[in-house]
C-alpha cells in the first residue's frame, strides 16, 4: 500500500480525533469514491457518517427549534443539527475549497470541541492555484493527500484497522523523533504547534497499523510526507559548510588562565542529527510541485473569497415583491401569512378528524398548521452592476479609444439613476495603470477624469488586467453587485509588468494575469480597437474567458450597446 491518498484514509480511521480529518485533493471519480467507501468500511461499525452541503444554513448545522413540529405538538419540538448527528463520527465537505469562512469558523468551532469527538473529510476540487481549503479547516486538517487515477481505494481488512485501534494507546515515541518532527516542521516554514501535534499522532498511528509497539524513523517519515510537506512554506535553508578544524595552539604558562566555558548548548548528538536529517530530506521530496511558487504568486482571497468561492447569496428583504413559495422559515426570512393561511384553511376538517382518529389532544389553536403550509415572502432586489472601463491610453489612436470610452460612459450613467448602476475607468499607458475614476454614478465627475487624460506611451497592458483585477475583485467582495470588465484595447503589449519594456515578456505577463481574472470568474468584455481583427487580442480574451467584439473603427452606441447586452 504505497499510494498516499489510501494511507492516509488508513490512519485518519486508526485515530480520527487525534488526526482532525482528510483533505483529499482532486475531483471526483471512481477512485475518490472507492477510497471513501473503504473509509467509510473501516470506521468502528454505526459510526455516524453525514454529508454536509456547502449552502447549508444554521438551523441545518446546530440545530434548533422545528416550527412546524412545534405547531402540530403545541409545544417546542428541537431538532438536532448536523454537528449533533456526527458526534463521535465523520462529517463529509464537499466542494470545500468553495467554502465561505462562516461554514469554516463553525465547522473548525466544531473540531475544537472535544468533549464531543468529530472528524472531518474535506473534498478540495479546485483547479485554479488560489481555491484552496480555508484556513481554518486546512489547519485542523491533519492530513493532505491527492486523489490520482492510480489510486486505488483498497483499505486493509476492517479486523486490521480495530486492531491498530486497539494498540494506539500503548505506542510509545522517544523525544528524538519528536525533536526531528518540530524540526521538520521549524524548517519548511510551518509556525503552527498544532501541526507537530498532528505529526505525532500520524507517526504514532502508522506504527500501530504496521503492527509496533513504538514509532520509528519510518513512521516520522511517512508522518512528514503526509502531514509537514503540503504545508510548506519555503524549502529548507541549505546546510552550511563545515568550519576548518584547527589544532588549538599549546598553552603559555606566563598568560592568565583560562576563562570559564560558556553556557552555550552542547553540539547535537551525531544520531538525532542524521534522524532529522532523514525526516526533512522525506518531507522535502513529498512537497507538491508548484506549491511554493503558488504561495508566492498568488494573493489569498479576503473574507473567505470572491467570485466562485463567495458567500451564499442572502434572500432579499426589500425590493418588488414576488409571488410566495413554500419553504422553511429560518432567520433572515419573513412569513406570508396571507398565504400560509390560504394553504391550511382547506385542510382544517381533514386534520381535525386525523387527529381525532390519533387520539392526539386538542390544540391550542384552532387552526392546525403543518410544515408544508408555510409560505414565505420573496423579493426581487436590483442588482447593481460596476462597469469598469480598462483604455489603452498608448499609441496614436489613444485619442480615438478615449473619445469612444467617453461617449459610451456618457451613455450608460444616463442610465445608473433607473439601474443603480455605477462606473468607473483605468486607463495605463507608459509603465502602469491609474485609477482615473472610481465607482460613481455622477457623470460630471466621470467628464473631468476623461478630458484630464493625456495619451501616448507605451503599452503596460500586464498592468492594467492587475488594475481591473484589484478592483473587480473589490467590488464583489464588499458585496456591492457584479462586476463587468471592459476592455478597450489592441493588445499590442510592450511593457512588462515590472516596468521593462519587451514584448516577449510583456506578452506572458498579460497572459499570466489573463488566467487570474478567468480564475475570479468575473465579467469581461475585451473590444479589440485595431484597425483588423488581432490575434493577440484574441488570445488575450479567450485566455481571461471574455467576450471578444472586433470593432475596428467603434463609435459610443457600439460600444454603449454591446456592454448593456452584458448587464
Amino acid at each position: 500500500m504505497t499510494d498516499p491518498a489510501t494511507y492516509a484514509a488508513c490512519l485518519l480511521a486508526v485515530d480520527p480525533v487525534g488526526l482532525g480529518g482528510l483533505c483529499l485533493r482532486g475531483g471526483g471519480g471512481p477512485a475518490r469514491d472507492a477510497l471513501l467507501a473503504g473509509l467509510r468500511a473501516a470506521l468502528p461499525a454505526g459510526t455516524p457518517w453525514r454529508r454536509v452541503p456547502l449552502q447549508v444554513d444554521d438551523d441545518r448545522l446546530l440545530g434548533g427549534l422545528d416550527l412546524g413540529a412545534s405547531l402540530v405538538a403545541g409545544r417546542p419540538v428541537q431538532q438536532p443539527g448536523l454537528l449533533a448527528e456526527a458526534a463521535g463520527g465523520v462529517l463529509l465537505l464537499s466542494m470545500a475549497e468553495r467554502a465561505d469562512a462562516h461554514l469554516a469558523a463553525r465547522l473548525a468551532a466544531a473540531l475544537d470541541g472535544r468533549h464531543v469527538p468529530l472528524s472531518l473529510v474535506a473534498l478540495d476540487e479546485g483547479i485554479e492555484p488560489d481555491e484552496t481549503l480555508p484556513a481554518s479547516l486546512r489547519e485542523r486538517l491533519g492530513l493532505i493527500a491527492t486523489v490520482t487515477a492510480a489510486t486505488a481505494g483498497t483499505l486493509p481488512d476492517p479486523a486490521a484497522i480495530d486492531a491498530a485501534r486497539a494498540r494506539l494507546a500503548a505506542i510509545t515515541c522517544d523525544d528524538a523523533t519528536v525533536q526531528a518532527l518540530c524540526a521538520t516542521a521549524a524548517a519548511l516554514g510551518i509556525a503552527s504547534l498544532r501541526t507537530a501535534w498532528q505529526a505525532w499522532c500520524a507517526a504514532r498511528a502508522s506504527a500501530a497499523l504496521a503492527g509496533r509497539s513504538a514509532v520509528t524513523q519510518a513512521d516520522a517519515e511517512l508522518a512528514a510526507r503526509l502531514v509537514l510537506a503540503p504545508r510548506a512554506r519555503t524549502l529548507p535553508a541549505p546546510p552550511e559548510p563545515p568550519e576548518a578544524s584547527t589544532a588549538p595552539p599549546p598553552p603559555d604558562p606566563s598568560a592568565d588562565p583560562a576563562p570559564p566555558p560558556d553556557d552555550r548548548d552542547p553540539p547535537m548528538p551525531a544520531e538525532l542529527r542524521e534522524l532529522q536529517d532523514q525526516t526533512l530530506a522525506a518531507a522535502q521530496a513529498a512537497i507538491p510541485p508548484g506549491l511554493l511558487e503558488s504561495l508566492a504568486g498568488c494573493t489569498p482571497r479576503a473574507g473567505g473569497g470572491t467570485g466562485r468561492r463567495g458567500d451564499a447569496a442572502r434572500p432579499a428583504q426589500s425590493g418588488r415583491p414576488l409571488s410566495p413559495r413554500r419553504g422553511t422559515l429560518h432567520a433572515g426570512h419573513r412569513l406570508d401569512l396571507l398565504a400560509t393561511l390560504r394553504a391550511a384553511i382547506p385542510w382544517q376538517r381533514l386534520r381535525g378528524r386525523e387527529r381525532d382518529q390519533r387520539g392526539l389532544p386538542d390544540a391550542p389553536t384552532r387552526l392546525l398548521l403543518r410544515k408544508d403550509d408555510f409560505h414565505l415572502k420573496r423579493y426581487r432586489r436590483p442588482e447593481q452592476t460596476t462597469t469598469v472601463f480598462v483604455v489603452d491610453a498608448s499609441g496614436s489612436q489613444a485619442l480615438h479609444r478615449l473619445a469612444e470610452a467617453k461617449g459610451a460612459v456618457e451613455l450608460l450613467l444616463a442610465d445608473c439613476y433607473v439601474r443603480r448602476d455605477c462606473v468607473a475607468l483605468i486607463a495605463f499607458r507608459g509603465t502602469g495603470a491609474e485609477l482615473l475614476l472610481p465607482p460613481t454614478r455622477s457623470l460630471a465627475r466621470a467628464r473631468r477624469s476623461l478630458a484630464s487624460l493625456p495619451g501616448g506611451g507605451g503599452t503596460p497592458l500586464a498592468a492594467g488586467l492587475e488594475a481591473a483585477w484589484l478592483l473587480g475583485r473589490g467590488v464583489q467582495a464588499r458585496e456591492e453587485g457584479r462586476a463587468v470588465l471592459v476592455f478597450l484595447t489592441d493588445a499590442r503589449a510592450n511593457i512588462a509588468r515590472d516596468g521593462a519594456p519587451g514584448r516577449a515578456q510583456a506578452a506572458q505577463d498579460a497572459l499570466t494575469m489573463a488566467k487570474r481574472l478567468r480564475a475570479e470568474a468575473l465579467h469581461s468584455l475585451l473590444i479589440d480597437t485595431s484597425p483588423r481583427p488581432e490575434p493577440a487580442a484574441m488570445a488575450l480574451a479567450q485566455a481571461m474567458g471574455a467576450r471578444y467584439v472586433p470593432l475596428p473603427h467603434g463609435q459610443a452606441a457600439e460600444v454603449h450597446g454591446v456592454v448593456g447586452a452584458m448587464r
